[in-house]
C-alpha cells in the first residue's frame, strides 16, 4: 500500500506523522466490471486512485440520458469521489467501472483532515479539479459543436489505437454511452459507415476496414 501511496504527487510533502495517518485510513478495494463506485445517494467515498482497470465518470439528465464526462485509467487519481470535501462541487457525478478495477481509497474524513492541514495536498486537489474540468469542457465542446459522424469516427479510431486492433468489442449501447448519444443514432451511423465500406458490423463487435477514410471523417474532412 505504501508503494502505491508514494505515487500520489503530494506524498513526498507529507510529514512522517501524516503519512502514517493516511496509511491507517486507506484501503484497497476490488470492483467487478459494471459496478457503481460513486453515485447520488451514496456516502462520500474519499480520494480514489486506480491501481488497475478503468472507470467512466458521467452525469444523468432528468430524462435519464447519460453523458460521459471523461474516463479514468490505471494510475489516475480522482477527487470527485470525495465531493463532500470540496464545497465548490455543486453538481452530481456518477462513477462506474468499465472493467474490473482495484482501487486505493483514502477515506473522506482523513482526506478532509490532511487537505486542511497540508497546503501541498490542497494544491494537488485544486490542480486535479482544474484538469478534470478541462476534460469536461472538451466533452461539452464535442457534443455542442462537432458533427456526430466525426465524433463516432474519432471514437472508433481511438478505441482501435488503444487496443492496437482493428476489431472493437463493444455493443452499440456501450458506444452510445461513450459518445453521448442514443443507441438508435449510433446504430444508424454505424450502418452508414458499413454501407460505405468503412467498417463491418458483427454481433457485439465492429471491424474497421478503412481506417484512413474513417480518420478523415474523424478530422472533419
Amino acid at each position: 500500500m505504501t508503494n502505491i501511496l508514494s505515487k500520489l504527487p503530494f506524498w513526498g510533502n507529507l510529514s512522517e506523522t501524516q503519512k502514517k495517518y493516511i496509511e491507517q485510513n486507506t484501503i484497497i478495494r476490488h470492483y467487478e466490471k459494471g459496478s457503481s463506485i460513486f453515485s447520488r445517494g451514496n456516502s462520500c467515498l474519499g480520494l480514489t486512485y486506480i491501481i488497475k482497470g478503468s472507470i467512466r465518470v458521467y452525469i444523468n439528465s432528468e430524462q435519464g440520458r447519460e453523458i460521459t464526462l471523461f474516463r479514468l485509467k490505471e494510475d489516475d487519481p480522482c477527487v470527485l469521489s470525495a465531493s463532500c470535501v470540496i464545497s465548490q462541487l455543486s453538481f452530481e457525478t456518477q462513477m462506474e467501472t468499465e472493467e474490473s478495477c482495484d482501487l486505493l481509497i483514502i477515506n473522506s474524513s482523513a482526506f478532509r483532515h490532511i487537505t486542511e492541514e497540508n497546503i501541498y495536498v490542497r494544491c494537488f486537489m485544486y490542480e486535479l479539479m482544474t484538469k478534470r474540468f478541462s476534460s469536461v469542457m472538451w466533452t461539452m465542446q464535442q457534443i455542442l459543436f462537432s458533427k456526430f459522424d466525426s465524433r463516432l469516427a474519432a471514437f472508433l479510431i481511438n478505441e482501435s489505437e488503444k487496443t492496437n486492433s482493428m476489431e472493437i468489442h463493444m455493443t452499440q449501447e456501450d458506444i452510445a454511452k461513450q459518445v453521448n448519444s442514443a443507441r438508435e443514432v449510433v446504430a444508424r451511423m454505424l450502418k452508414r459507415f458499413a454501407a460505405d465500406g468503412l467498417i463491418k458490423l458483427r454481433r457485439g463487435n465492429i471491424i474497421i476496414n478503412d481506417i484512413h477514410s474513417l480518420r478523415k471523417i474523424g478530422n472533419g474532412n
